[in-house]
């Protein structure tokens, strides 16, 4: 019967097997290689000094490193960097969600003042000045030329392209028992039953990319900036698991540099206040059982290929 439940519960985790691509933005290699290009590319910011890949770096599972990311102008700004791991599966983007697609969201970086510090219109006319772009752009958008919704199109389609490798974790969902410690199974199990981890982080991501006050001492008010509702107070996106050992430090703020500090937060309950959400609630754990979940969330780490960056027409 044990069995039974802990296939059931491996069901719900599997990898899939295509990724998800919108109707108004297709996938093509070309688009994507585009794509590639434009996310090296220093000249999407205003001082020649930043790149997608500044916040957003392969060597540190897609993120930064950082607490709070560093902008442009030399400021470290109030939020930790986001993966951009598997946002093909996500519905909205930021900590907060302001952007309803990752198309939208490409222009949020590159025009804030605290980024990259550069309208697209600017973008467009120093691009538009390089023959190798204008020839790429006219074969994945003909007739349209270089355009700033071309720009968004091509880095969200390569952006999609960045899913996480196939994990131990994944291994063993596909029957290889000795694929993970009989520590990160315990783990598995606590984290579906037991230590309410499950409750927002579902799916082959385990994220359910719904938003909560989790209760961080952050001042930070996250969503209701977005939504004016008072229910969002303080809430911020669920995020994803996957590579999460190579993404510290972690939570919007990046205030907790071990994935211990994280999970001895959830059994604390975040602070009381009347915005968090009822899924926090103290939930004691022993040291086994820390040790177990720890060893299940580093089983969710992928075999990665290294990324190698694209050659730039000037």
């Amino acid at each position: 019967m044990a069995d039974t439940s802990a296939n059931s519960l491996k069901a719900q985790y599997q990898r899939p097997d295509n990724i998800p691509f919108p109707a108004d933005n297709l996938y093509s290699a070309e688009k994507a290689q585009l794509g590639k290009m434009l996310f090296f590319d220093q000249r999407l910011s205003k001082n020649f000094n930043m790149t997608c890949a500044t916040c957003h770096n392969p060597s540190l599972g897609w993120e930064d490193g950082v607490p709070g990311a560093f902008g442009g102008q030399g400021k470290f700004l109030d939020r930790h960097s986001p993966t951009i791991l598997n946002m093909a599966w996500s519905d909205s983007f930021f900590w907060d969600g302001r952007s309803p697609t990752l198309e939208d969201q490409i222009r949020g970086p590159v025009e804030s003042p605290n980024e990259m510090n550069i309208s697209m219109d600017e973008v467009v006319e120093r691009l538009s000045k390089v023959n190798g772009y204008q020839e790429m752009f006219q074969r994945v958008f003909p007739g349209a030329g270089i355009t700033g919704d071309g720009i968004m199109k091509a880095i969200a389609t390569y952006e999609r392209t960045l899913v996480s490798g196939t994990a131990p974790f994944d291994r063993w969902v596909m029957g290889d028992e000795q694929a993970i410690s009989e520590s990160a199974k315990r783990g598995f199990e606590f984290f579906n039953n037991g230590a309410g981890c499950s409750e927002c982080h579902t799916g082959w991501n385990f994220s359910d990319n719904k938003f909560y006050d989790i209760g961080l001492s952050s001042a930070d008010e996250g969503r209701i900036t977005v939504t004016g509702n008072a229910a969002d107070k303080h809430a911020f996106k669920t995020p994803g698991l996957r590579n999460i050992q190579q993404r510290a430090p972690y939570m919007h703020d990046g205030s907790m540099k071990t994935l211990d500090e994280v999970i001895i937060h959830y059994i604390a309950g975040g602070t009381p206040r009347p915005s968090r959400s009822d899924k926090m609630i103290v939930r004691p754990m022993t040291p086994q059982q820390i040790t177990d979940l720890r060893s299940f969330l580093e089983s969710l780490t992928g075999e990665d290929q290294p990324v190698s960056l694209p050659i730039l027409p000037y």
